[in-house]
C-alpha cells in the first residue's frame, strides 16, 4: 500500500512549496483581483453564449406535394351585421366552397366593439319546425313537411325547410334571388326583419381554414355567393346595393402553425372606408417555412408578404362584388430556420482556457512587476551607495 502512495505522489505535477519561501506584495494582490474580475466577467459572457441559440437560414426549392394549408384569421367588421356576412373559398384546382360555416365563430358587436353574441350557426335562423304549407298547398294529415325551392328543385322530392336551403338551392343552380322578400320562408322566419334589427353592428369573424395546398383566394362578403358563366355573384346585391361599408380590421392572419419569431405583416392592420363600397383586395406571396429549435423539433409553417388593391364599385366594373379578398400563391422557394447552440463540452472547454489561460497571464504579469521592482531598487541602492 505505501508504494502504491509512493508511486501516485511521485507522479504529481504540481510540487508544493513549503510556505516559508512563498512572498506576497502588494502588486501581486492587485493582479489577483483585476485576475479574478476579468474571470467572471469572461465566464459569464461564455456562459451567456452557451444559453444563447443562433438562428441558420437556409433557402431551398420546395420540392413538396399535395398537403394542406391551414389558415388562421380573425377579423372584424364594425359595419357589417353577422347575419349577411359569409365566408368563401376556392382554389385553381377547381374546389369551391361557398359560405363556409365549419371551424368559424361570429360574434356581434356593438357600435362601442363590445361583444353582444356569439354564434357558430352561420347565416340565417333555424328551420321552421310547423309551417302551412307544402309546395303552395295546406299539410295533409301527418304529412311531413317539405317547402318548395321555388323552382331550384333538383328532384321532385327536394325540399327548401328553410330560407337558408332557399338560398343555397338558388346559388346552386347559379340563380340570382332577387325577390327574397316573396318567399314564404324567409318571411316566416323575419329574415330581412333580422337584417334591420342589426343594422348599425358589426361582426367579428374567428377560425381557420384547411384547403389545398394550391394557390387559391377566400374572401369574407356580405351575403350569399354563386357563380355563373364564369363570374361571381351575390344575392344580397339587389337588396343593399352600394350600401355596405367594408371597413375591417386584421387582428390576426397567419398560414400555418406559430414559430419563435415569425413576424405576420397584416396582424392589427386596419382599413377604413371613406368612399363608396368596393372590393378591397390583398395579394398575399406565402413562402414555406420549416422552422427547427436546438432540441430538434421540427415546425412546418409558413411566412408571407402582401400588397393591398382597392377596386372601388364605380370604376365601371360590373362584376365587382362588396367584401375584402385575399388571393394566395405559393412561392416554389422554401425557407428553413435551424437553431443551433455551444455544446455542454465546447462550454467546459472555453471556460478551462479561461481560467488557467487568465490564471497564467496574471502570473507572468505579476512575475514581470515582481522582478522589474527588483532591479529598480538594486539601481537606487547602487545609485545612493
Amino acid at each position: 500500500m505505501e508504494s502504491i502512495i509512493k508511486k501516485l505522489r511521485d507522479l504529481d505535477a504540481y510540487p508544493k512549496i513549503n510556505e516559508d519561501f512563498y512572498k506576497r506584495t502588494f502588486s501581486g494582490g492587485i493582479i489577483t483581483i483585476l485576475a479574478a474580475f476579468i474571470m467572471s466577467l469572461l465566464f459569464f459572457s461564455e456562459f451567456r453564449s452557451y444559453l444563447h441559440t443562433v438562428k441558420e437560414t437556409t433557402l431551398l426549392v420546395d420540392t413538396s406535394r399535395g398537403g394542406t394549408l391551414r389558415i388562421n384569421f380573425d377579423i372584424t367588421f364594425p359595419a357589417v351585421p353577422c347575419t349577411i356576412l359569409s365566408l368563401d373559398a376556392e382554389d385553381i384546382s377547381g374546389e369551391r366552397h361557398f359560405d363556409i360555416r365549419h371551424d368559424i365563430t361570429k360574434k356581434r358587436i356593438d357600435v362601442h366593439g363590445n361583444e353582444i353574441e356569439a354564434r357558430k350557426d352561420g347565416i340565417g335562423a333555424p328551420k321552421i319546425e310547423k309551417p302551412l304549407q307544402r309546395h303552395g298547398g295546406r299539410l295533409e294529415h301527418n304529412e311531413t313537411y317539405c317547402g318548395s325551392c321555388y323552382g331550384a328543385e333538383t328532384a321532385d322530392d327536394h325540399c327548401c325547410n328553410s330560407c337558408e336551403e332557399v338560398r343555397e338551392a338558388y346559388r346552386k343552380k347559379g340563380w340570382a334571388l332577387s325577390n327574397m322578400d316573396m318567399i314564404d320562408q324567409c318571411e316566416r322566419e323575419g329574415f330581412f326583419q333580422k337584417i334591420d334589427e342589426e343594422k348599425g353592428e358589426g361582426c367579428n369573424i374567428n377560425g381557420f381554414l384547411e384547403v389545398n395546398k394550391v394557390a387559391g383566394t377566400f374572401h369574407f362578403v356580405p351575403g350569399k355567393t354563386f357563380h355563373q358563366s364564369g363570374f361571381h355573384f351575390n344575392d344580397l346585391i339587389a337588396f343593399q346595393k352600394n350600401n355596405y361599408n367594408i371597413t375591417h380590421k386584421i387582428n390576426k392572419l397567419s398560414f400555418g402553425e406559430y414559430f419563435p419569431g415569425i413576424v405576420n405583416p397584416l396582424d392589427g392592420v386596419q382599413w377604413l372606408q371613406d368612399s363608396t363600397s368596393g372590393m378591397y383586395q390583398y395579394f398575399v406571396k406565402v413562402v414555406p417555412t420549416v422552422y427547427t429549435d436546438v432540441r430538434g423539433r421540427t415546425i412546418q409553417s409558413n411566412q408571407f408578404s402582401v400588397t393591398e388593391h382597392l377596386r372601388n364599385l364605380d370604376s365601371g366594373h360590373n362584376q365587382i362584388i362588396p367584401g375584402i379578398f385575399f388571393f394566395y400563391d405559393l412561392s416554389p422557394v422554401k425557407v428553413t430556420f435551424m437553431e443551433t447552440g455551444i455544446s455542454f463540452l465546447h462550454f467546459m472547454t472555453n471556460v478551462c482556457a479561461i481560467v488557467g489561460g487568465t490564471f497564467t497571464v496574471a502570473g507572468i504579469t505579476d512575475s514581470f512587476v515582481f522582478h522589474g521592482r527588483k532591479v529598480v531598487k538594486k539601481k537606487i541602492l547602487k545609485k545612493f551607495g
